[in-house]
């Protein structure tokens, strides 16, 4: 386990944890609203990181800047996703978990990683804050993961447009907030990423 601060205008750490051997990819992992005690230790977050860890894949888990209306927030996302680029020879993943899995869907959509999860996003921020105009202009490999009796986030009309896309979507008994389901989380972010990342490489 690493601490990191990232470059950029606003004070952003996180940690990176390694597998022991060299890794061959990364993934940039986004919390949940900060704003609701989402941090780089939400247990989603660091369930994936395990699983990922075991994989041979690192994974850095970030702390937002200062809040800015999701619009700094998005920025660090960028950031977070081209540290992981300069640092790193192998491909880059990035997942987010509802605010961070909508955050994860805009900043994919401006500089294109390797492959994207977001689990449980909501449709949109802001106006100008979109995920489902950031899904139209997306290349990479997408899972959207989501809960089926979540009330919690508008992620209906991004499952949607994921099918209507030919994206992987993946469904799990569980709200908003997946209590019990942690472990089937990391089992299918796993899979997806070591298809996309490892298996691509």
């Amino acid at each position: 386990m690493t601490n990191v601060v990232l470059p950029g205008s606003r004070d952003v750490r996180g940690t990176l944890e390694e597998p022991e051997d060299n890794p061959r990819a990364i993934v940039v992992a986004c919390p949940p609203h900060p704003q609701h005690g989402g941090t780089r230790s939400d247990q989603r977050l660091v369930a994936v990181s395990d699983a990922l860890r075991d994989a041979g894949i690192a994974c850095l888990r970030f702390d937002y800047g200062p809040w800015d209306d999701g619009y700094g927030e998005r920025g660090d996302v960028r950031n977070a996703i081209r540290w992981a680029r300069n640092a790193y020879d192998g491909l880059v993943g990035v997942f987010g978990y509802s605010f961070g899995a909508t955050l994860t869907l805009l900043a994919a959509a401006e500089v294109e990683p390797d492959a994207v999860a977001a689990l449980a996003p909501t449709a949109r921020l802001a106006a100008d804050l979109d995920a489902l105009e950031a899904l139209d202009s997306l290349e990479a490999p997408l899972n959207i993961l989501y809960g089926t009796r979540d009330t919690t986030a508008d992620w209906e009309p991004i499952i949607e447009r994921a099918r209507g896309r030919g994206d992987e979507t993946t469904a799990l008994s569980a709200d908003h907030f997946f209590l019990g389901a942690t472990d089937d989380i990391a089992r299918a972010i796993r899979a997806f990423f070591e298809t996309t990342l490892l298996e691509s490489a």
